[in-house]
């Protein structure tokens, strides 16, 4: 609390400092608009990391499935989206891909999109997470009688969820700062009601401190939540 009040404080002695003519009265006038587009840009990102957890999960079970084609296709997948950048998934899934497959709606085909992006990434944070749990836990689970279901139920997957939860926040945070993209296919989040708003009043700076205000008053609560969950599901090894 002391480093981010420091932090703060740094950053308001250094706006007295640049040499600009601050007009607030803009963002004010605007500040309805402004809250409808972080409304948007919290459901659309909500939504996202649901499809990405789903998708993620889904991707990893396939990477290590017994049957090979399935193995080749989801790995295939995770590659070609975690190789390519997202702005250009989403103009090449928006303006082809979507509009082959007749589906309008910008904000369901950005969210799906966004989602499918972040889920490349979570497959591995995943992947990386069942597979470092040790042989010896899975024979000891043999051992006692477990199957192939309880193994993963009761030994794997509560271990792999510990390990896995500091990465999958990250990517969490990333997703949440990348729906900022959206803007680029008509979805009016806030980074797009924020160049709106500069464009009608003339500014040029005014908007960006809301804005970033407003990113963290969820990233940072979402990192304090992760920390405490790692504290809670720690555990000596």
């Amino acid at each position: 609390m002391g480093i981010l009040l420091g932090v703060s404080l740094g950053l308001y002695a250094l706006f007295l400092a640049v040499d600009y003519r601050w007009n607030w009265s803009g963002v004010w006038n605007y500040r309805a608009e402004f809250v409808r587009g972080w409304f948007t840009t919290l459901g659309v990102s909500l939504a996202a990391m649901l499809v990405s957890v789903v998708a993620g999960f889904a991707l990893m079970a396939g990477r290590r499935a017994p049957f090979e084609p399935l193995r080749m296709l989801c790995g295939g997948v995770v590659e070609i989206i975690r190789g390519s950048p997202l702005l250009v998934q989403l103009l090449l899934g928006y303006y082809i891909v979507a509009e082959a497959l007749r589906i309008g709606s910008p904000l369901v085909v950005g969210t799906l999109l966004l989602g499918v992006f972040h889920a490349a990434y979570l497959a591995e944070i995943f992947r990386g997470a069942v597979e470092s749990i040790g042989a010896s836990q899975r024979e000891a689970a043999r051992a006692v009688g477990f199957d192939r279901n309880q193994m993963y139920r009761f030994v794997i997957i509560p271990q792999a969820l510990r390990r896995a939860l500091p990465g999958t926040t990250g990517q969490l945070v990333s997703l949440l700062k990348d729906s900022s993209l959206l803007s680029v296919i008509g979805i009016e989040e806030v980074v797009k009601k924020v160049q709106i708003m500069n464009a009608a009043t003339y500014s040029a700076l005014e908007g960006y401190i809301p804005l970033a205000l407003a990113y963290l008053i969820v990233t940072l609560p979402l990192a304090h939540l992760a920390r405490r969950l790692e504290g809670r599901f720690a555990y000596e090894t």
